[in-house]
């Protein structure tokens, strides 16, 4: 593949639908790229290339519209179980084969992924540096003496560095959001609970959550929408309903800190890249509204100077007794302290949490999301090793306090300082407002029109948002009679129906004119690829009115689940095979207006 190859997911997929790319060929680059970065620090393990390529070709028995991953290879933080492949959590003495893959794996294989291997992380994801690893420290592809940042280092580097398109994480004080920053990705950090963790090797089993890194914000939503969903297996899962992605709003209120409360411990080129976010955020629209900081900072501590330590420390306590050195030294270090709290401790820190969360739950009444700083500052991986507690822990400034408060966040890049550091910003809000945080994020990502990762790919244009039904809204897609400006649009609109949008079906259709009064088309589903893509409108009923307008309609007319260009699938008009005898092809028109056009031309 060309320089034009697909590298973002969502080009990827459109490449793989089109065939103009195949999953194998996207598979075999991801690891003829591997080969030529050549650092072995970034995955633990890589699956053997033929069976991932085995596994592409097992793709082309299913619909491509309905996997919205179709042939996306993925790597996968070491501390999350896929099968065929140990888990580590960057612990040889703690490796195991897991039988099964965890719950997040299993719905992406099942959305048409491809895991192609495990990634390096800080030892049992403790860490923001990325440096606390047995099989060494992942090169920061954009600034080679920066840390990678952790504890999420391989993921973030391998989709950095182009190798794969997608990477998931974990996060549970920043592990996703801080290695985005110095990578120049973008990290989501779903609410908790959203996202299974079933099959995740703990570090705080209450705050813990799987991430997502990639190139785009529109790419990390369709990884989370693929994964997200209440699971049995997984006690802390949550039935989160995931809202839909929707345009800018008119009226947008972000949180800011208030003067001199940010710290940058003397960094200023991060403090003047902070200042020009703000600006850009301003220029977009947003009002700013300031807030006090310091409840957040107190929780923040609360992360490793209060009882959650202890729940590091009940992950690895059988090593610590039986093969202490087998654990990195400054792991040992933090999660040893977990051992000597008492339940006194645990008690009074969670009283003082719950008043934390009223005080924060108050403050976000105020505005629709906080804009801060990912990290502070950024290290050198040098630095960090002769420092490596203080520095880690600046690192976390604005990460800790995030899941202990049950916020959802999303890390973008903001900017490229002169010094060749990226910079970037995390937007958080109450948990349950991913797909909002997400709505805003993608514009102010776009707009900064910085290069994507570590290649320099340019960033794509920014697909519309699809216009979405509400409440207990139904949308229909209509093809013919019922088109605006056609003789049967005044029955949706006497209806109360609203237009969502013109968009077309997959080219799997066929469409006849009918024999009917008024004329009428009728569109019948072929084998995938082997019809036209047809020109149709999307409107949206309420519930009940749906049910009458779908109670009157004739035959030889019913209604189906339609799939749209795009891979969605909607209800609409389908006809039945047996009326297309005789019945005119007019599938070439490409739709009805068309056809009807051509008809009154004549």
């Amino acid at each position: 593949m060309g320089s034009d190859a697909p590298e973002t997911v969502a080009a990827v997929v459109a490449a793989h639908r089109a065939g103009t790319v195949t999953p194998a060929q996207t598979v075999a680059r991801s690891y003829q790229r591997i080969r030529d970065h050549n650092d072995p620090a970034v995955f633990i393990s890589l699956r053997d290339e033929k069976d991932a390529l085995a596994e592409t070709e097992a793709l082309a028995s299913k619909d491509p519209a309905a996997l919205p991953l179709l042939g996306v290879p993925v790597a996968v933080k070491d501390n999350i179980d896929a099968q065929g492949m140990p888990t580590t959590a960057a612990c040889p003495a703690f490796s195991y084969s897991p039988a099964q893959d965890s719950t997040a794996v299993a719905k992406l294989r099942a959305a048409g992924a491809i895991i192609i291997g495990k990634t390096n992380l800080d030892q049992f994801a403790t860490g923001l540096v990325g440096v606390r690893s047995p099989y060494g420290v992942p090169v920061n592809p954009i600034r080679a003496d920066l840390v990678p940042g952790g504890s999420s280092s391989g993921s973030a580097v391998a989709v950095s560095a182009g190798l794969v398109p997608l990477a998931l994480g974990t996060d549970t004080a920043g592990s996703g959001r801080v290695p985005a920053m110095l990578n120049n990705i973008v990290g989501l950090k779903p609410s908790l609970g959203l996202v299974s963790n079933a099959g995740l090797v703990p570090a705080c089993r209450t705050l813990d959550c799987i991430s997502v890194f990639s190139l785009t914000v529109d790419d990390a939503m369709t990884a989370l929408v693929a994964m997200a969903g209440p699971d049995r297996a997984d006690p802390f899962s949550r039935d989160r309903p995931l809202g839909p992605m929707s345009t800018f709003p008119e009226k947008l209120r972000l949180g800011v800190p208030r003067h001199g409360q940010l710290i940058f411990f003397g960094d200023a080129a991060s403090e003047k890249a902070y200042g020009e976010a703000l600006k850009r955020w301003t220029a977009l629209g947003a009002t700013l509204v300031e807030f006090d900081l310091e409840p957040f900072y107190e929780t923040a501590r609360l992360l490793y100077e209060g009882p959650w330590v202890a729940e590091r420390y009940l992950v690895i306590r059988d090593l610590l007794a039986s093969s202490p050195d087998s654990i990195h030294p400054v792991t040992r270090e933090i999660t040893a302290a977990g051992a000597r709290l008492t339940a006194a401790d645990t008690f009074a820190s969670l009283y003082r949490l719950q008043a934390l969360r009223c005080t924060a739950e108050r403050v976000f009444a105020n505005f629709d999301a906080m804009v801060l700083p990912t990290a502070p500052t950024a290290y050198t991986t040098a630095q960090v090793l002769a420092n490596p507690i203080e520095l880690n822990s600046r690192l976390g400034t604005y990460t800790n306090f995030v899941n202990l408060l049950d916020l959802c966040g999303l890390a973008l890049p903001a900017a490229m300082r002169p010094d060749g550091i990226p910079f970037g910003i995390t937007l958080l809000a109450p948990a349950g407002h991913d797909a909002e945080l997400a709505s805003i994020a993608r514009v102010f990502h776009a707009d900064t029109k910085l290069k994507m990762g570590s290649k320099g790919f340019a960033q794509p244009p920014l697909a519309p948002v699809p216009a979405q039904a509400s409440g207990d809204e139904i949308t229909i897609a209509v093809v013919g009679a019922h088109l605006s400006g056609m003789a049967l649009n005044g029955e949706l609109r006497a209806l109360g129906a609203r237009l969502l949008e013109a968009t077309a079906t997959a080219p799997d259709y066929k469409l006849y004119a009918l024999d009917t009064t008024p004329p009428k088309p009728g569109m019948l589903r072929v084998e995938q690829g082997a019809g036209n893509s047809i020109k149709l409108e999307l409107w949206t009923l309420s519930a009940a009115a749906f049910g009458k307008f779908v109670a009157a309609i004739p035959p030889p007319l019913g209604i189906g689940t339609i799939r749209l260009e795009d891979g969605r699938g909607v209800k609409g008009f389908v006809v039945e095979p047996v009326a297309i005898d005789g019945a005119r092809d007019i599938s070439s028109f490409g739709g009805w207006h068309a056809f009807i056009a051509e008809k009154a031309a004549v």
